[in-house]
């Protein structure tokens, strides 16, 4: 039986690959699969991944007929996992020498659905430690207590899908896959799901995975178009919390994460292409027009008077016509 499938999507990434697959053979073992997909790259990283099919133990290579972004590319992988437990790597990030042993052996030892875990953010050479915002480590947890408070940074808050690992049961009911299509922003719906439909959850002080930040390639540095699907992220977000159980306790967190955001790209608009930021205004104009006014009101006065202003303003835009996202 596999123990671990390990999903890795890759795209233009032949400068970092490499690294990469080194890593994942350092740390390979005869119960782990490596599920090496594809997503219709352009460059020479079809051809590093054919090498390691042949030399990466446990490599299980499938290959897209057309590009289909992060969240597609995951699913396809989760779709082909055959193991017990599923965890997740970026084509351009690396782990150090043994660290999935180390996860399985920690998620084993506290037979929790999923656990969270710190991570090693890299930018050119500079090193920062980032850890999961819950307080308790090594103890079971119930995921939907996690949510909250509103005004804090929590466990939502921290999405990254490969900082972590999954146990099986979590495919089986539904819970590991990704809104197919989302080109940024995927982890945020996935997460909040997990968090309110999962049953018990836990956060480990491990350290393994070395997450490179500033690639030029990566969508977080490109101001185009494909940025702006954060908005359809966070109306899933608050759609799918508007419609749980405990909506007025929830509503309140995801209205206010969506409303930073916003804030957070207003605040960085030079960045995108001019028709762009345009359409960020529009589409984020609206998205406050959805969003349940009370909560938003609320949401709103909670935030420092800059951002809140800004905001305030925004949502009083006109609407504009034949814009979407």
């Amino acid at each position: 039986m596999v123990k671990l499938s390990v999903i890795v999507p890759f795209f233009n990434v032949q400068q970092y690959a490499p690294d990469t697959l080194r890593s994942l053979k350092a740390n390979a073992r005869e119960d782990f699969e490596f599920i090496l997909v594809d997503d219709c790259s352009r460059d020479g990283t079809p051809d590093i991944l054919a090498r390691a099919e042949r030399e990466l133990p446990g490599a299980v290579l499938v290959r897209h007929e057309q590009n289909g972004g992060l969240a597609t590319a995951r699913n396809t992988g989760i779709d082909r996992a055959r193991g017990e437990y599923v965890t997740f790597l970026d084509g351009d990030d690396w782990l150090a020498p043994g660290y999935y042993q180390r996860l399985v052996a920690a998620i084993e030892g506290l037979g929790c659905d999923f656990l969270r875990t710190d991570h090693v953010q890299c930018t050119a050479r500079a090193r920062s430690v980032h850890r999961v915002p819950v307080g308790r480590r090594n103890t079971v947890l119930d995921p939907r207590a996690a949510i909250l408070p509103a005004d804090r940074s929590t466990s939502v808050d921290y999405a990254y899908a490969w900082a972590g690992i999954y146990h099986r049961r979590l495919v089986d009911k539904g819970l590991l896959h990704f809104t197919d299509g989302l080109r940024t922003a995927e982890d945020r719906p996935w997460i909040w799901k997990l968090h309110r439909e999962a049953e018990s959850f836990a956060a480990v002080s491990l350290l393994g995975v070395f997450y490179r930040r500033g690639v030029a390639s990566s969508l977080t540095q490109i101001g185009d178009v494909r940025q702006l699907d954060f908005i359809r992220a966070f109306d899933q977000v608050v759609a799918e919390t508007a419609a749980d159980r405990e909506a007025d306790a929830l509503l309140p967190k995801a209205v206010r994460t969506y409303c930073a955001i916003i804030s957070h790209h207003l605040g960085s608009i030079e960045r995108f292409e001019p028709a762009v930021a345009k359409k960020l205004k529009s589409l984020s104009a609206a998205a406050l027009r959805r969003m349940p006014q009370d909560v938003l009101d609320e949401a709103l006065d909670s935030m420092d008077l800059q951002r809140a202003t800004k905001l305030r303003r925004l949502r009083r835009r006109p609407a504009a016509t034949g814009v979407a996202a």
